[in-house]
């Protein structure tokens, strides 16, 4: 096998002509260069060099070696500079997947502190709900899944494989048109809008609000659904229902015409980043994990 070192040194014999000039310039002894040109030639099958007087020449093989070797070194010297330049975050790439409320609330800030320290790291960001995002991650199709998960939800998900950095717990909260029945109180419990027409978010988000309304004794009547918070803010203000939204989706959007009112007992989601263990080990994903954990200690 042909291997880095013994290349390195057949260019610096070819290139000064002797293994005594060969090792004052690589920093070794001429009895160490004639034992590693023993070792290629060995490797190789053939004669790279043949001695003329003082001097070592190439064989036919020799020139092809060196000739092919120069690329193999190059590139060799390259990716050894770029892994350095990754370790030690001048460079790198991250593919991270949030949900939409996490995307415009704890993302923004968190990546703007990254370029900051780090510039020559680049973030890409796509957009999905668990438990897609997390099959993303287990993919391999991203290196982050920022993700969320309820307290009180039946069959959790298990993420005894991944890394799990805790950011946050994020309340959900009552969303009620400002002329509703309830619009000034400051919390109420959510079997006291078991009678109203229901505006419910994703998928996800819908089954947690049924499951909740059914351990308070009724079963929501949900007039509207969708994916997009500003919609459900939109419909609860045009006095179309009521909705119970996360507190950080709340934050992306001005409910204007609507209030919030707390719920009690309080309803809880866990928000987390996720990666796979050995990619928490890359510098790049390690410093937008802290940097995520950052982002949500402000909040």
């Amino acid at each position: 096998m042909i291997e880095a070192r013994h290349l390195r040194v057949l260019r610096a014999v070819a290139a000064t002509g002797s293994f005594s000039a060969a090792g004052r310039e690589l920093g070794c002894t001429q009895p160490a260069v004639s034992q590693q040109m023993k070792a290629l030639e060995t490797s190789v099958g053939t004669p790279l060099l043949i001695r003329t007087g003082r001097e070592m020449r190439l064989t036919q093989a020799g020139e092809a070696l060196v000739r092919h070797g120069a690329g193999i070194l190059a590139g060799l010297t390259a990716a050894e500079e770029e892994v350095a330049a990754i370790a030690g975050l001048r460079a790198g790439r991250v593919r991270l997947v949030s949900f939409p409320s996490g995307s415009s609330t704890l993302v923004p800030t968190a990546l703007a502190a990254l370029r900051a320290a780090h510039p020559g790291t680049r973030v890409s960001l796509e957009e999905a709900e668990p438990p897609n995002s997390i099959d993303l991650l287990r993919e391999g199709d991203c290196d982050i899944a920022l993700a969320f998960r309820y307290e009180t939800a039946a069959g959790a998900e298990d993420w005894s494989d991944l890394v799990v950095r805790p950011l946050l717990s994020d309340r959900l909260v009552a969303l009620v048109p400002e002329k509703h029945r309830h619009a000034r109180v400051r919390s109420l419990a959510i079997g006291e809008l078991a009678d109203d027409p229901w505006i419910a978010g994703c998928p996800r988000c819908r089954g947690q609000l049924v499951e909740v309304c059914e351990r308070a004794g009724f079963t929501p009547r949900i007039d509207f659904a969708t994916d997009d918070y500003p919609a459900v803010v939109g419909l609860v203000s045009a006095g179309l229902g009521v909705a119970v939204l996360p507190q950080l989706a709340i934050e992306s959007v001005r409910p204007r015409g609507a209030r919030t009112v707390t719920l009690e007992p309080a309803v809880r989601r866990e928000i987390v980043a996720l990666t796979l263990p050995d990619l928490a080990r890359v510098p790049a994903v390690a410093a937008t994990l802290d940097q995520l954990a950052r982002a949500a200690s402000e909040k």
